[in-house]
């Protein structure tokens, strides 16, 4: 369909009119079609340097709805392209293109450009483009003076190149074109003036010229070449006397050492002022003989060592991103052993404009508030200006929907045709900020249908409610029109309006209400649940044998709602059954006639539910549905699905794969995981892949199957982002250096045919930077110096271009495998600062260390060990240790430290390198002088009693000489006076009385040699006698219980009171066995133990009249045992026969099996057995 718009009017009733209905027009058309003010996405940067040998192109690109319109400003003012034939504009674009195969000077196009986008809801600005043209001028015709110079001067040649747009890259080479050296004494300046810190007799062999590289036009041109001439001056006798400080030069004469003096920068104190996030570098190149070091400090604060960097062998100090804290005073300092001298320079960081809350799109509703925030920062606070369509918001007409306060502008109760564009301009006096933002309107509406849902009763319930409103509404759902908003307990709303009922049970049918609420209104939307009841088997047969040829009635009763039909299916093994003669469905009912199978017939039946089978056991969700892809971008897509069934258990989590076709095909990755209550996500993807997606849901359970794979998506490809990593140059020969590096993975190329840019060059010449193209992750340079450092950088790139260049790193070429021999070491043995032990040791090679790089390791290493100690009978460790030396000296010597006093020590040195080492100088052999000891090797309190306090200690582990003793200081408390006790060397213990048993001490023990006390060994003791174990520390706090007086007296009651119990169960048991058995054998016979008639039990038994065992005799000594005795043929000994053939267990209590296998033995009234019965 299309639409029309029929526009009339008076022409009496002025011009708005169809001004109006035109508006009115196009925002019902952007009800229907989105509509967007322009949008700048595109164009080219603030300082626009182009080559005068291309065309020229400026960017400047926009989108919009209806497509923006472009014009041009140029020096601040309308820029009529039409006019001029070398320009042109891109089609549907902004973007500049002036050409100049018809004539023309660059030139005549510098100046400040500035691009307008224009549709009819706004305009949109880009940033001010300054154009220029890059320029290489020539050098300027000169005569150059030889230099004369005397030895030992500093020297500066200056370079002065000529201004370039960008300025040149300038290095020093003599006029074979070789690069000038550059070492701590020689060195370029930022200024690309050469300066010697003092010049020798060998400078003069060549001569220097400046050179000037410029990027654009990829030219270099050379100054006339400096010739330099070097006086010497031979001292006589007088002057060896007048002068006290002399330096050897090459040539064998004494020069006059100086202190240092700065070349660059001049006097004690300079300032320097920088932009924060630009590069701070800071000079200091100073004069001297011999050459001066240069060190940096900072004052108030340490240098921040993860910024700073230090180059031109210290010379520079360089902050690669500078901010607020980087500001103060910076000092350096240039040293040698005639002097110092110090230069403090002033750092200042100011800065450009920078966004704190950049003003972002404002999309509103009619009566909808809302702002735009521009805040910026700078040094000096930056002034921010608003523009409406390019127009400063001043000018334009008064809105009194719009109220601007300062960097904010607040909006209230919009109308529609409100929308614009609005700009932020924030400036200082060292740059500005230009930021676009739309402000848009668009209507919304909520969809008010209704909707009926039927769910099994039991069952988890989703009612959904789709709403859209900006700003966003608050949605509250309520049940049959009254009560408080659902939410908690079994209910749940999503924040997409989703409404969950746990489980769904009869009482919750009804009528849902879902109300949104802003402040624009309001509008509802209902939903109908019907709750089923579930399709259950309420009654069924078993299993059931029959005979063959037998009917067989199988039952299934199914309740379910009544609103809903049933249909009952009967499977047979799994697979639906056929209803033939033999077999009939009554009702649910089966009936099998004359059954003739000759097995067992397993029937199984199910209940179908027209809503579906319900499920009352949790499982792992279902897998999603319908991926849909939109919204494509080049390194983006938005993925929607729709969510499986979960099975009773929420989905917590999607997890989105990918696979692709290009480099795995076949395999699928994980993308990324989002939270279980989103199904529409924006993937965020690499350039140059041929993509297709799945999804996966994940409950408490487990995961899903995948879900059916997507439509594939291809990105556009892109030059690459990744910088390789793992760079490194090493050497695998003495001439050669190896750079490799990791390869970018796949998703990483970005594009086609992969490639790397090597680039490599000798660190500190100036050279140009060699590079290679390789496909490789290994590329070998050849014909290299011996172990010469190089600067080393990489930069992947593919069709689409080149990706950035790493940072620069540092490699080395081959080490020698001969890196020299040591001609001989010697040793001073000396004792310094009473702290600790050290050897100066001296030696001399035979190799030149003076060729050694600066950053190369120590050429020479000490190999050292004690051989013993001068303490008899103290065994030491004889491992050997290493320490390097580095030093250009001609007799270079080292400080040894860390070395145990009083003993024997050998060392030998050789020249080493990080893989070779040279064979070994002679042996030296030296000793220690002795030293104070170490601390004892325990001390503890080991026993304490009320009055007194027993110390225990061990010797030094390490004496470091002949202990003369230990001194044993101690006091009470912290305050306490000190008493000190002084013990021999064979004394290892001492007992202190105390005054005072609450009393705490402090004990310091130490032992001594001829050199003092050593390590002190502190303990403390407890306040109490109880106080438990303290670290460090055993105490033993006991009493000797055993001394006291009442202790004793305890011990004298307890066994008198035992001796008293003794003596009552003798005579008890001596009264109850002493019966003959003659008296009793008349007595009637009873089962059980009888009473007296006072309650009381007899004490006879049959165990008081057996025998010990083993004995020969009776109690009262006139029965004998017989030996042929029917105990051993009874059972469990409960009857015994004298010689006389009386039956002694008829008188006895009868006693359980298990009683009498314990005690067959008979026992005797006798004190022995009065003491087993007790036990």
């Amino acid at each position: 369909s299309s639409w029309f718009f029929v526009l009339s009017w008076n022409p009496l009733s002025g011009s708005r009119v169809p001004a109006l209905i035109w508006q009115a027009a196009w925002s019902y058309v952007c009800y229907l079609v989105w509509c967007q003010p322009p949008t700048i996405v595109k164009q080219s940067v603030k300082d626009y340097i182009v080559d005068p040998r291309d065309n020229i192109i400026i960017e400047c690109e926009a989108k919009g709805n209806p497509v923006p319109m472009f014009s041009w400003r140029r020096n601040g003012k309308f820029f009529n392209i039409g006019k001029d034939p070398r320009v042109s504009m891109r089609k549907r674009s902004g973007t500049l293109e002036i050409g100049f195969r018809s004539g023309g000077r660059p030139e005549d196009y510098e100046g400040e450009y500035q691009c307008f986008a224009t549709n009819d809801f706004g305009v949109a600005l880009s940033s001010k483009i300054l154009l220029r043209v890059s320029k290489a001028p020539l050098w300027p015709k000169e005569v150059l003076e030889p230099v004369v110079v005397t030895e030992g001067s500093p020297l500066v040649l200056p370079c002065n190149p000529p201004p370039g747009l960008p300025p040149p890259f300038t290095f020093w080479m003599n006029s074979m074109m070789i690069p000038i050296p550059h070492d701590k004494r020689v060195s370029m300046g930022l200024n690309g003036d050469l300066y010697f810190s003092n010049v020798i007799a060998q400078d003069a062999q060549t001569d220097y010229s400046c050179n000037a590289r410029f990027l654009f036009t990829q030219t270099i041109q050379q100054k006339n070449p400096f010739t330099l001439k070097v006086q010497t001056t031979l001292l006589n006798y007088t002057d060896l006397c007048i002068l006290t400080l002399f330096f050897s030069s090459s040539s064998g004469r004494k020069v006059a050492e100086t202190m240092p003096t700065f070349l660059s920068p001049s006097g004690s104190e300079s300032s320097k002022m920088v932009l924060r996030d630009e590069r701070l570098l800071l000079e200091c190149i100073a004069a001297g003989l011999p050459t001066p070091t240069i060190k940096w400090f900072k004052k108030g604060g340490d240098l921040p060592v993860q910024k700073v960097k230090f180059e031109n062998f210290n010379k520079t100090l360089k902050i690669v991103s500078v901010s607020e804290e980087d500001a103060g005073e910076y000092v350096c300092m240039a040293n040698n052993h005639v002097g110092s001298i110090r230069h403090s320079i002033i750092v200042q960081v100011k800065a450009a404009p920078y966004w704190l809350d950049k003003p972002t799109d404002l999309v509103l509703a009619p009566d909808e508030n809302g702002r735009l925030v521009c805040r910026a920062n700078g040094n000096p606070k930056p002034n921010i200006q608003w523009l409406i369509n390019g127009q400063p918001i001043n000018s334009s007409l008064p809105n009194p929907s719009r109220q601007v306060l300062g960097d904010t502008i607040i909006f209230r109760s919009v109308q529609m045709g409100s929308s614009a564009v609005y700009q932020c301009n924030a400036s200082n006096q060292h740059g500005y900020l230009l930021a676009n933002a739309f402000v848009n309107m668009a209507p919304r509406m909520l969809d008010p249908k209704t909707r009926l849902i039927k769910v099994v009763e039991n069952n988890r319930t989703f009612l959904d409610c789709p709403f859209f409103g900006s700003p966003l509404p608050e949605l509250r759902w309520f049940k049959n029109g009254q009560g408080s908003g659902l939410d908690g307990g079994q209910y749940r709303v999503y924040i997409n309006g989703t409404l969950e009922i746990k489980q769904a049970r009869a009482e919750d049918a009804g009528t849902y209400t879902c109300v949104a609420n802003s402040i624009l209104g309001s509008a509802n939307k209902q939903v109908h649940l019907e709750v089923k009841e579930p399709t259950r088997i309420v009654q069924a047969s078993g299993h059931q044998s029959v005979i063959k040829g037998s009917t067989v009635h199988l039952e299934c009763k199914v309740k379910s709602d009544p609103s809903l039909p049933v249909t009952v299916t009967w499977t047979k093994d799994d697979k639906p059954l056929y209803l033939g003669w033999r077999t009939r469905q009554l009702d649910e009912d089966l009936k099998c006639f004359a059954a003739s199978i000759p097995y067992m017939c397993a029937f199984m039946y199910l209940a179908h539910l027209i809503l579906g089978k319900p499920c009352l056991s949790l499982g792992p969700p279902d897998p999603p549905i319908d991926l849909d892809l939109s919204d494509p971008a080049a390194r983006s897509v938005r993925l929607t699905w729709i969510p499986g069934n979960d099975h009773r258990s929420p989905i917590t989590e999607f997890l989105v794969q990918f696979e692709e076709n290009r480099w795995e095909p076949g395999r699928w990755q994980n993308l990324s995981t989002y939270p279980g209550d989103l199904n529409s996500v924006v993937l965020q993807l690499a350039p140059f892949v041929n993509y297709q997606f799945r999804v996966i849901a994940i409950n408490s359970v487990g995961q899903s199957q995948p879900s059916r794979p997507s439509l594939r998506y291809k990105t556009s490809g892109a030059a690459p982002d990744a910088i390789p990593k793992g760079l490194r140059g090493w050497g695998s020969k003495k001439d050669n250096m190896e750079i490799t590096w990791e390869p970018l993975l796949d998703l990483e190329r970005n594009g086609p045919n992969l490639h790397y840019n090597v680039f490599w060059r000798q660190k500190d010449t100036g050279e140009e930077w060699s590079n290679v193209t390789t496909l490789e992750s290994k590329h070998i340079v050849s014909n290299t110096d011996t172990y010469v450092p190089y600067e080393i950088k990489i930069q992947a790139r593919n069709d689409f271009g080149s990706g950035p260049e790493s940072n620069v790193v540092n490699g080395f070429s081959g080490e020698d495998s001969d890196p020299g021999r040591v001609q001989r070491v010697q040793s001073e043995s000396q004792y310094l600062l009473n702290i600790d032990w050290m050897v100066f040791c001296s030696f001399i090679t035979s190799s030149p260390i003076t060729h050694q790089p600066l950053s190369s390791p120590s050429p020479s290493k000490l190999y050292y060990w004690r051989e013993s100690s001068l303490v008899p009978g103290l065994v030491v460790s004889k491992e050997k240790k290493t320490k390097g030396f580095y030093s250009t000296l001609a007799e270079p010597s080292g400080i040894l430290s860390d070395l145990v006093p009083y003993s024997e020590y050998k060392m030998l040195m050789v020249v080493a390198n990080s893989r070779f080492e040279g064979p070994p100088s002679n042996t030296v052999e030296f000793t220690t002088k002795e030293g104070v000891p170490d601390a004892p090797r325990f001390f503890r309190i080991s026993r304490r009693s009320f009055d007194t306090i027993h110390l225990e200690w061990d010797k030094p582990l390490e004496p470091n000489g002949i202990l003369t003793g230990y001194q044993l200081k101690y006091q009470t408390g912290e305050l306490g006076r000190p008493q000190l006790e002084m013990f021999p060397p064979n004394v290892t213990d001492f007992t202190l009385r105390l005054l005072d048993r609450s009393t705490r001490y402090r004990f310091y023990l130490s032992a001594r040699t001829q050199e003092g006390a050593g390590g002190v060994f502190a303990e403390e003791s407890p306040h109490f006698t109880n106080e438990g174990e303290c670290l460090h520390t055993s105490y033993i706090d006991q009493v000797d219980i055993a001394t006291q007086g009442w202790f004793i007296g305890l011990m004298c009651a307890i066994a008198l009171i035992i001796l008293i119990l003794l003596i009552v169960c003798f005579i008890k048991r001596s009264r109850g066995g002493k019966y003959p058995v003659r008296d009793k054998k008349d007595l009637p016979l009873d089962p059980v133990d009888q009473k007296d008639q006072d309650g009381s039990f007899d004490y006879h038994s049959d165990e008081d009249n057996k025998p010990l065992q083993g004995s020969q005799t009776s109690l009262d000594g006139n029965v004998k045992e017989s030996d042929d005795s029917l105990v051993d043929y009874g059972e469990g000994g409960d009857g015994q026969f004298n010689e006389d053939g009386s039956f002694i267990g008829q008188y006895t209590v009868k006693k359980d099996k298990d009683e009498t296998e314990g005690n067959e033995s008979s026992e005797a009234t006798s004190p022995v057995n009065a003491i087993y019965s007790l036990a």
